[in-house]
């Protein structure tokens, strides 16, 4: 506080009053202007122009739109809904508590100033300390007015928190019944899943208690029995032709190795080491009715070893080795036996629409093929696809120029892979990753062409 002399009255009534309303901070310049009753109440203030809705009207308004679109929204969507509207609650309630915060700096500097006013109003006299004492009531009156707001504010702050606390229980509530009607509905689709399943097995043993479908197991079986005599018929004069062969192996120079059989891989051996060497020798590889009525020359079958593929079995393998102008035939001692579990393999396939396998291209159109990426053959009910991931390399309908057998080579992986010619100046040797699916896929793509009226085999084959 500056001090008083009497000798410079005026001027320091003016420094002080200076002083003291430096250290206090004000929206504005002035004082607002307020009329004062007789009991210091306030008469009549001036309008302040509104910047936009208040916290209890921001409030009143959410509360009815949210009545309003109660009915017509989802139940997620109200849940949604709640959700953020319970956002919006916690938003308010922090800026009551900042307001709570200002209000609270606004009494300290008010009672600052009442204490100030106080002081100089001991030090004032005549019409300055009557300006003075108006002073003072203007700031009880500005106290009064912030008491009345904080009561407003008490008011509308427990508005908010009782409508956060509703706001709070109704989303839970809604997240409570989305889950329990998501429940039901998967109570549902489970039980509707069941009585399918039901349904389903009800139907088939009753296919199978019926008359037709014994009357169809009766009929099944006596073609079995009827198919197994016509084999045993067809293998007893060919016990002869066995024998016959068996003892003309055991003088023969030569001799085959493997398992006769689909999936393996049979090799020309010389049975002593006077033998001529195979390497100056030219072999040709023939397929032999069990009876001898029939012999087929295998295409492109030439070298020491050949992979049997399924339009070998039941039939016998023969070798023709020409060396010196002298020819040497070496037969398998009987025929080509079906590998274990491939029919059953086989049929399981054939009833899908079309049957999918990982395969390696080995060779395109004769020249080795580079890239050892897998594709996709697709073998279907119309056509065969070859792909890799979206890139499609080759896609052709079953037609009379597509060729597809086992490779006729002496390779390891011989007894893995199939020739296919898709069309002509087009042909892949593909290797399969196991020899059951390399002579399933053969066996199905017939099958599907067969169905087409094409003859699917190798070249020069008669099927």
């Amino acid at each position: 506080m500056t001090k008083i002399s009497p000798e410079i009255e005026e001027d320091v009534q003016a420094e002080s009053l200076l002083s003291v309303s430096a250290d206090v901070s004000f929206s504005s310049n002035c004082f607002p202007k307020y009329k004062l009753g007789p009991e210091n109440q306030i008469v009549e203030e001036s309008k302040e122009d509104s910047k936009g809705l208040s916290l209890k009207e921001v409030v009143e308004k959410e509360t009815v739109q949210l009545s309003e679109q109660h009915k017509r929204l989802s139940v997620r969507d109200l849940a949604s809904k709640f959700d953020k509207n319970l956002t919006a609650a916690a938003k308010l309630a922090d800026e009551a508590k900042l307001r709570d915060v200002a209000s609270l700096e606004g009494h300290v500097l008010l009672k600052k100033l009442r204490d100030a006013l106080e002081a100089l109003r001991g030090r004032m006299a005549g019409r300055t300390k009557e300006d003075v004492e108006k002073a003072i009531s203007l700031v009880e009156a500005l106290a009064v007015k912030l008491t009345q707001n904080e009561g407003e504010l008490i008011q509308e702050k427990f508005e908010v928190k009782k409508l956060a606390n509703f706001l709070k229980q109704a989303s839970e509530d809604a997240k409570k019944l989305v889950n329990q009607e998501k429940s039901f509905a998967c109570a549902e689709i489970e039980s509707a899943r069941a009585v399918v399943q039901r349904f389903g097995e009800a139907l088939e043993e009753e296919e199978k208690n019926s008359p037709k479908s014994k009357t169809q197991d009766v009929e099944r079986l006596v073609d079995e029995i009827q198919e197994a005599r016509r084999i045993k018929r067809l293998h007893q004069p060919s016990k002869l032709a066995m024998n016959k062969r068996a003892e003309e192996n055991k003088s023969c120079l030569y001799v085959f190795d493997g398992s006769e059989a689909l999936g393996s891989h049979l090799r020309i051996r010389p049975r002593s080491d006077t033998a001529p060497s195979l390497s100056k020798c030219s072999i040709q590889w023939y397929r032999v009715s069990l009876d001898g009525s029939q012999k087929e020359i295998i295409s492109g079958a030439s070298k020491l070893a050949y992979a049997p593929e399924p339009l070998d079995v039941g039939r016998v393998l023969q070798a023709d080795i020409l060396s010196n102008g002298q020819k040497i035939t070496v037969t398998s001692a009987g025929p080509i036996e079906s590998a274990a579990g491939l029919g059953s393999y086989v049929e399981t396939l054939l009833r899908k629409s079309s049957s999918e396998f990982n395969v390696v291209i080995s060779q395109m159109n004769g020249q080795d093929y580079s890239s050892h990426s897998n594709h996709c053959f697709n073998v279907g009910k119309l056509r065969i696809k070859l792909c890799r991931g979206w890139i499609t390399k080759s896609r052709e309908i079953y037609h009379t120029s597509m060729q597809l057998c086992g490779v006729r080579g002496d390779g390891n992986a011989a007894a893995k892979s199939l020739f296919w010619q898709a069309r002509k100046g087009l042909s892949y040797v593909l290797t399969f990753e196991s020899e059951k699916e390399r002579n399933a896929a053969i066996m199905i793509a017939r099958k599907h062409a067969l169905d087409c009226n094409i003859m699917l085999a190798g070249p020069d084959d008669r099927v």
